[in-house]
């Protein structure tokens, strides 16, 4: 469907069932899927995929260059999943030589004000609150919910099913499953409301537990406590996913709050 009021670009792919309001800007090199809705003002810039039924809401901008000085116009891309709701004046922008496309996952979140830099890759079932701020090349794993005005440091790791306080400072890695809050951020415990509401047992959230209590409580360092959870809990998904987050963290991962 194509909108009288709206500039869209001959070279623009839309699905024949997409909806464009008055006053959106649809640039060449953008590709749109069945379903989705485009609000009044918001604007999709060149090198943008955006998947089925998602809805872009007024005044956001999709597909601007990255605010990166090493930008040198190269070709890169935005790449959104389906069932997305990016709302009001939020801000994503295309990656950059380094690894070439920032890409959001199916069912996403991103409230009003949000801001996702150059490089971000952010997997499904993400919300960002309103005015979280992530900076390039952050990564952003299943089902983690960032609380609004939180600020993300770049190269910032984000566990899956994590829950980060609004007005946080991240500036270290968050590992899976885990709450974080406080400046400077902490460890607070288990996302074990987020896991119950999502089908984990009691059985699984016990294990997180205790895998937690040898790395924040036990005296241990990381690697004596990531030797001990190898030794002494048998493997599973959960254990598996938490030591390899850790031991592949570049910027270390928060300390405890406790």
């Amino acid at each position: 469907m194509k909108q009288v009021l709206s500039y869209i670009h001959p070279d623009a792919q839309l699905a024949d069932n997409v909806v464009v309001d008055p006053f959106v800007t649809i640039d060449k090199n953008v590709r749109i899927g069945a379903g989705t809705h485009i609000y009044s003002n918001a604007t999709i810039l060149e090198g943008t995929t955006i998947g089925e039924n998602c809805n872009v809401f007024p005044s956001a901008v999709i597909g601007a260059i990255p605010q990166d000085l090493k930008f040198k116009g190269e070709k890169t891309e935005v790449i959104i999943g389906n069932n997305c709701n990016i709302r009001e004046c939020a801000t994503i922008h295309r990656g950059t030589a380094s690894k070439g496309k920032t890409v959001i996952g199916n069912n996403c979140l991103i409230m009003a004000y949000c801001h996702v830099a150059h490089d971000c890759f952010l997997g499904n079932n993400i919300i960002m609150s309103n005015a979280v701020q992530l900076a390039g090349e952050c990564n952003v794993n299943d089902y983690a919910v960032i609380g609004g005005g939180t600020l993300v440091h770049q190269f910032t790791h984000i566990g899956c099913h994590t829950m980060i306080q609004g007005g946080s400072h991240v500036n270290k890695d968050i590992p899976p499953y885990i709450t974080a809050a406080r400046n400077p951020i902490a460890f607070c415990g288990i996302n074990s409301i987020g896991l119950r509401r999502r089908g984990y047992s009691n059985e699984q959230i016990d294990t997180i537990q205790d895998i937690y209590r040898l790395i924040f409580n036990s005296g241990l360092n990381v690697s004596d406590a990531l030797q001990r959870i190898m030794e002494d809990i048998p493997a599973t998904a959960e254990r598996d996913e938490i030591v390899l987050f850790i031991r592949d963290s570049a910027r270390g991962i928060l300390k405890s709050g406790r």
